[in-house]
């Protein structure tokens, strides 16, 4: 059954912060193709109650900062694959930082990100609604540690002098 709050709680932020890795869709304005992507690293953390952000590496297509950028809207999902089920939603509207920009702001400095020489940029998020759900449905499974292959890629390119190029 789900259950609609208007912000995170303090239950939420903890049960955002044990979670290795979380979804992230976005669509564009007026329909289009849904992009969905796993995330994972130490690149989210909680702002606020009613914010959200994370260190968005290269990859894909950069689709969810064009959806930003277009007035699309997003959706962060973190499901429990241990002992306690729950799905928990953040329906939000976002902005795309430079580093820079999330520097100034302060962002970077907050929980324990991890913000390496080959980050894009930042996502912020402001939630608006918060959603949970049973999770009675997903599976359990083991954490065995963070995937290494996005990082080495990123170190070559940059060291290659091609990330930028890339990135563009």
């Amino acid at each position: 059954m789900a259950e609609f709050y208007p912000e995170l709680t303090e239950e939420f932020r903890r049960f955002i912060e044990a979670q290795h890795i979380f979804f992230v869709a976005s669509a564009p304005p007026g329909g289009g193709r849904v992009n969905l992507s796993p995330k994972g690293y130490k690149s989210l953390t909680v702002l606020d109650s009613r914010t959200v952000a994370y260190v968005d590496y290269p990859g894909s297509g950069n689709a969810t900062a064009r959806h930003i950028r277009e007035g699309g809207s997003v959706t962060l999902m973190f499901c429990s694959f241990e002992a306690k089920p729950m799905i928990l939603r953040l329906f939000c509207r976002g902005e795309v930082l430079t580093l820079e920009e999330a520097e100034r702001r302060g962002i970077l400095a907050r929980g324990e990100l991890e913000v390496p020489d080959y980050a894009r940029q930042v996502i912020l998020l402001h939630i608006e609604e918060v959603m949970t759900s049973c999770g009675y449905g997903v599976p359990y499974f083991r954490y065995l540690g963070d995937r290494e292959t996005l990082r080495e890629w990123c170190r070559r390119k940059l060291a290659q002098g091609e990330l930028e190029k890339y990135l563009r």
